[in-house]
């Protein structure tokens, strides 16, 4: 997102690239992290503009109340924000001023009157590891052609053997191909029939143009339908497989967070609760001190 769509002067524009680069730099946040935290930002800076008649600044920072965050929350929620993304949206805030405070631009503590909508924790649903590997296999058999499958087969491979977001995966340049020893790509850069310019798209449609991500989102029905997997067998089911996969077998979680692009850790420890669910169903059915527990209940 260009500085020119925030509403601010050009104190409070400087700052915001500074917050940008901290957070693609220092935090190694995803570009559709920054990106999502770009547009809660503009939003508020929206708002505040129309609020208080002027273009805010730095100082105007100093100056917000709890009652001008209070309205801006109850103008999302009149244009149907749902509790999640106003929770996002007031997270995204706080880091900002601590951003601001923590470099000595600007700081408040209206933000800290006000309460976070309260949630309902969601947790992350992986697949298996036989799933998520069958996954990848058989998607290109349900393909129209054989390149089409072997592209398939990449993409998936990229969702589940990198953590990538789908638009992560069709986002990559043809210049941005993994070297050749990577077979599974390889194999759908030999086969394929179009040419690929070097900054353009890596994975491409039947006519060459950019893949829909719909189309990858067919196929993954397709194989959900072929192997029983649940409507939540999706393709960033596979990032989240990837992630508890990886914590599973040992994986560091602040390692798993740079990974995925996570700019905070407490979205990264999702998975910690995915994991630790599956060691108590691990425990329930096979230690013995649990089969006891069952005779015991039964008998």
């Amino acid at each position: 997102m260009p500085l020119a769509r925030f509403a601010a002067t050009d104190d409070l524009r400087a700052a915001i690239g500074l917050w940008v680069a901290w957070l693609t730099g220092e935090r190694r946040a995803s570009p559709h992290t920054v990106a999502a935290y770009g547009r809660d930002l503009a939003l508020f800076l929206d708002f505040v503009t129309e609020h208080v008649g002027e273009l805010p600044s730095l100082g105007a920072f100093d100056r917000l109340s709890p009652a001008d965050f209070r309205a801006y929350l109850a103008r999302r929620v009149q244009r149907h924000a749902d509790r999640g993304s106003l929770a996002r949206g007031l997270s995204v805030l706080r880091g900002f001023v601590r951003f601001l405070h923590r470099r000595g631009l600007a700081s408040t503590s209206a933000l800290a009157a006000l309460r976070s909508p309260r949630l309902r924790a969601s947790v992350p649903k992986p697949l298996t590891v036989d799933d998520a590997t069958a996954a990848v296999y058989i998607v290109g058999d349900f393909a129209t052609g054989g390149w089409q499958g072997k592209r398939d087969i990449a993409i998936l491979t990229l969702l589940y053997g990198c953590g990538l977001r789908l638009s992560e995966a069709l986002g990559l340049r043809r210049g941005e191909a993994p070297l050749s020893e990577m077979l599974v790509v390889a194999d759908y850069l030999a086969a394929c029939p179009h040419a690929l310019e070097t900054d353009g798209p890596l994975f491409v449609g039947a006519r060459g143009g950019p893949l829909n991500p719909r189309i990858v989102q067919r196929q993954m029905e397709a194989v959900r339908g072929h192997l029983g997997l649940p409507e939540s067998a999706t393709p960033h089911a596979l990032r989240h497989s990837f992630a508890t996969h990886l914590l599973g077998a040992g994986g560091d979680l602040r390692a798993i967070q740079e990974l995925l692009g996570h700019a905070s850790l407490s979205t990264t420890q999702r998975y910690t609760a995915v994991e630790t669910e599956r060691l108590l169903a691990i425990y329930d059915a096979a230690h013995p001190r649990a089969r006891l527990a069952r005779d015991d209940q039964t008998g």
